[in-house]
């Protein structure tokens, strides 16, 4: 399991995608409008069909209209 934290300075519509290291998107875990604050996402290594996912590298994005980031995760089993 994998947490991820973010800190939104006002409420804003926020996308969280989680990629596998090819760029081919693996799962949305946020494509909403989300309220000011820190917050905590779990991805718990599986796919959007429930799948669970090999070992490797994954690559988290976090975008919004005025920000984006990504950070690399090593998801091992």
């Amino acid at each position: 399991m994998s947490t991820i934290r973010y800190d939104l300075p006002r409420t804003e519509k926020v996308s969280l995608v989680v990629y596998d290291i090819q760029g081919r998107e693996v799962v949305r875990l946020v494509d909403s409008y989300v309220t000011s604050g820190f917050h905590e996402v779990e991805w718990d290594g599986r796919d959007a069909n429930g799948r669970e996912v090999p070992t490797g590298i994954y690559i988290a994005r976090l975008v919004s209209p005025e920000y984006s980031r990504s950070i690399k995760m090593l998801l091992l089993k």
